[in-house]
């Protein structure tokens, strides 16, 4: 179950007896279970996600970088897990993830969400509408960042297709020009006498071959 609350998505996440260890806690790569359960929540089952047909080939598991701050026992309460957006890149997005119970952060983990294409399995770009959704959560700076990094990529992109078309259009005028002028300027051929032409050639020492010694 998931709760609403502005720039953060929080799951509600029950333990399991299955989940603990010989020493008594939750064992340390169970947690990572918890994680990924929030980041399929947020991607896949949010709302929004849901209504606008977000990532709709599914996204990848990049990376998790995960710090264990306290030992989590198994108890009747859940587990409350939250996620922020930290950066957007190109194709990925960095969510950070506490996992939480009575205002006790037992874990904290950074991972990188790549989006899917369908056809090649590998990473696409980002859409508008995924950056849209995605930058709801995101605190005020980090929103606005991003928000000028895909304006600044834009007008790159758009200077870059300019520039390109005027220099083909200015190589393709200089070439006609070079062309016209190289034209006008050839010389016609002169004859050169059979004699003159000998004269000019410089003649050549005869070449020393090699020859294995012989003892």
């Amino acid at each position: 179950m998931s709760a609403v609350q502005p720039g953060v998505h929080v799951l509600s996440c029950p333990t399991r007896w299955s989940d603990v260890d010989e020493n008594g806690h939750i064992n340390n790569a169970r947690l990572v279970g918890y994680i990924q359960e929030g980041i399929y929540d947020l991607f896949s089952h949010h709302e929004t996600a849901v209504r606008e047909s977000l990532f709709p080939s599914g996204f990848i598991i990049a990376r998790h970088e995960i710090d264990y701050l306290e030992q989590l026992h198994h108890r009747p309460e859940p587990l409350s897990v939250r996620l922020t957006v930290e950066r957007l890149g190109r194709s990925s997005a960095q969510v950070e993830v506490n996992v939480c119970r009575d205002r006790i952060t037992f874990m904290r983990a950074r991972t990188v969400v790549v989006a899917r294409d369908r056809d090649s399995g590998r990473s696409r770009a980002l859409s508008p509408a995924e950056r849209s959704f995605l930058s709801a959560f995101m605190a005020d700076a980090a929103r606005a960042q991003a928000a000028l990094a895909a304006t600044t990529v834009t007008a790159a992109t758009a200077v870059s297709t300019t520039t390109v078309v005027a220099t083909a259009v200015t190589a393709a005028a200089v070439g006609t020009a070079v062309s016209t002028a190289g034209v006008a300027a050839t010389p016609p051929a002169q004859r050169v006498p059979a004699g003159a032409a000998a004269a000019a050639v410089p003649s050549r020492r005869p070449r020393r071959r090699c020859h294995a010694s012989v003892r």
